[in-house]
């Protein structure tokens, strides 16, 4: 017999679905509290990057500052600009063909093509090209559209990206009625997967509803990410005596360690070029 595992607290195993029902009023209780364990434990783990994760080609962090990649609407990879400039010089230099810095596919002429690359992505289910047209969407006001498309990203591959605007769009009620519950949900499986604004951002729903300790936990892991406006929030936290110096300090290095890890020269001589 193959034994069934209770999916919520994944400590009780049933030989059936009758089996599990017929033990669900003793078992409700303890298996609420081992879920919510099990919840706390991974909501707080220190993932191991943010979410935009690292340039495909140099395998490099990407910068902290969004402007400073871009997507490529051939094969939705997000380069570095320190990448995408040595791409741009060496093709200038050898009087070549502008391709993709990754996938070498011609660089698109018009917005059209653009927008034709980036309907057969989505049409290859490619999370990336479906969280975009999403962002798209919202910069237009459809938010329905962009509800749908953040949806199918966030079912697809858990995007940190598409969970973290579905806890907007709960948060301010368009297209969907405004739900606290799923506002948090959406924020939880952003910071899971590294999102540092949705992390940042739970903290302070933390701090609001009293619960500080959990708060810095949250903040902590945001800066170690790299992330200033966590740093702040602890700088706060220090000077008011709400966590210790070894901790404190120990963020602070992460953080810098973080920042110190997205520099290179290459993106420093881009950024001089701009």
């Amino acid at each position: 017999i193959e034994l069934k595992t209770c999916t919520a607290c994944k400590s009780v195993r049933y030989c059936s679905v009758t089996c599990q029902k017929k033990h669900r009023p003793q078992h409700k209780r303890a298996c609420k509290k081992r879920a919510a364990e099990l919840h706390g434990e991974l909501l707080f783990k220190q993932p191991e990057s943010n979410h935009v994760g690292d340039c495909p080609i140099c395998l490099l962090p990407q910068p902290m500052d969004p402007e400073k990649s871009s997507m490529m609407s051939c094969c939705s990879k997000v380069i570095c600009e320190g990448c995408d400039y040595a791409n741009q010089m060496r093709q200038q230099e050898g009087k070549l063909e502008q391709t993709c810095p990754f996938c070498r596919h011609p660089l698109p002429d018009t917005d059209a093509d653009v927008n034709r690359n980036r309907m057969k992505r989505i049409e290859a289910n490619d999370p990336e090209a479906i969280c975009m047209m999403g962002f798209i969407l919202s910069d237009e006001g459809d938010y329905q559209g962009a509800f749908d498309y953040f949806t199918k990203a966030a079912e697809l591959v858990n995007s940190a990206d598409a969970h973290y605007q579905l806890s907007l769009l709960y948060y301010e009620g368009k297209c969907v009625e405004k739900d606290t519950k799923k506002k948090v949900y959406h924020l939880e499986q952003a910071a899971i997967g590294g999102h540092l604004i949705a992390r940042f951002n739970l903290g302070v729903i933390e701090k609001d509803e009293g619960r500080l300790e959990r708060a810095i936990k949250h903040w902590i892991i945001a800066a170690k990410l790299g992330y200033d406006r966590a740093v702040e929030a602890l700088k706060v936290c220090f000077r008011k005596g709400s966590m210790s110096k070894d901790v404190f300090a120990e963020a602070l290095r992460a953080h810098q360690a973080s920042v110190d890890a997205t520099k290179s020269p290459q993106r420093d001589e881009a950024e001089a070029a701009v």
